[in-house]
């Protein structure tokens, strides 16, 4: 079956699943912790007016998500500056940005060989490594970070939230785990430790996380989207679309919460020309406009276009999708549909080639699979 991918929260500031995008507040914050904890450390050699000024020029680009344009100023600043910890921490992060992951490595591992191994170096090390696909590194680099400040929950969502862009949920289980050690009561660790259960077809399991994220902390974001993914993945749409527009009304509606309001209406029968419509429609744009690089909604305002009858804007949306999330089924199915009512056959064939290939590795993937296993409704993001 389809895995549905992880619904990373902006709350969880992950470079990596920036790129060529604005950066979103809490990568802001990451940012921002970095340049707090570069404030403790001492600096040393004597400052350059120039180089000081270059320096200043990339932490500001680094802040508006510009990182290939940020790191040549980090570069021309490299050793002449009063604050090296400053500079190097933030060309780590932005070769992250720029999906440099061996860059970053290298710069962060040098960091460590200067005793600034941190636990914020440790933690961007760590999402480094999973970027380039180093699990076991990033695990490590995540356990000496937690040594130092076993309490701080932004360790492990921020390294956690890294694991669902990546689709590693076995990594990102075992990372949640680890911070569920330390913080037991976090509703964050649990919303996220639900979404890799679903994902990894738990689903009951997946359940009581998500309960357990909501009781948590009542009436706030992680309450809402633990609320409304419960639902959703339990095929209930009206308990979907209840909770997140119960977000909506109470200012705690997210990019994810407004995806699942769109992509409910939709499931649900919104059709053009109806108000449940036109809300879709509104929940989707503002989701995308928040968080350009979720599939879901991408893939869902491609099939709103669709069923609009506007074919070119659904293929904008579809394809993007596709982009983001290639081994999703739905977004084959419906550029086949629109690549068809636009008179291009042959896109619409290759299109349909590619559905049925994936749909003949996920079945030998269920059939070799030991034990029974349960579907999950709504896994593949299918339409009506």
């Amino acid at each position: 079956m389809k895995r549905h991918s992880l619904p990373s929260r902006c709350f969880f500031p992950v470079v990596l699943a920036l790129i060529g995008f604005a950066v979103c507040p809490l990568l802001q914050a990451q940012i921002k912790a970095g340049a707090a904890a570069a404030q403790a450390e001492n600096s040393v050699g004597a400052p350059d007016a120039q180089a000081e000024a270059e320096l200043r020029t990339g932490v500001d680009l680094t802040r508006r998500g510009l990182f290939a344009e940020a790191i040549p100023h980090f570069l021309t600043a490299k050793g002449r500056v009063s604050d090296e910890f400053v500079a190097e921490f933030n060309l780590a992060l932005c070769y992250i940005g720029t999906a440099e992951f061996s860059r970053a490595i290298q710069v962060l591992n040098a960091l460590r060989r200067n005793g600034k191994a941190t636990a914020i170096v440790e933690n961007l090390l760590a999402q480094a490594y999973i970027g380039s696909g180093q699990s076991e590194e990033a695990f490590a680099a995540l356990q000496r970070a937690a040594k130092l400040t076993p309490k701080d929950e932004k360790l492990y969502v921020f390294v956690s939230d890294a694991c669902g862009d990546r689709q590693d949920y076995v990594l990102g289980l075992r990372i949640v785990d680890l911070g569920l050690q330390h913080l037991p009561k976090s509703a964050r660790l649990h919303y996220q430790r639900a979404n890799y259960l679903a994902n990894l077809d738990h689903l009951d399991a997946a359940q009581e996380d998500f309960d357990l994220a909501s009781s948590l902390e009542p009436h706030t974001e992680v309450a809402f989207d633990a609320a409304a993914q419960k639902n959703f993945l339990e095929g209930n749409l009206p308990g979907a679309i209840q909770a997140a527009r119960a977000a909506v009304r109470e200012h705690h509606a997210n990019y994810l919460t407004l995806a699942i309001l769109g992509d409910a209406l939709l499931r649900a029968g919104a059709s053009p020309g109806q108000a449940e419509f036109a809300e879709a429609e509104s929940a989707l744009r503002e989701s995308v406009a928040a968080r350009p690089n979720y599939a879901r909604a991408q893939i869902a305002m491609g099939y709103l276009f669709l069923l609009d009858d506007k074919p070119a804007e659904a293929v904008q949306y579809l394809e993007r999708g596709r982009q983001l999330d290639p081994r999703n089924p739905s977004v084959y199915r419906h550029l086949a549909r629109a690549y068809r009512k636009l008179g291009k056959p042959e896109q619409a064939q290759e299109m349909l080639a590619t559905l049925a290939d994936l749909n003949a590795q996920e079945a030998q993937k269920i059939n070799s699979a030991p034990g029974e296993r349960k579907a999950i409704p709504g896994r593949d993001h299918t339409y009506p």
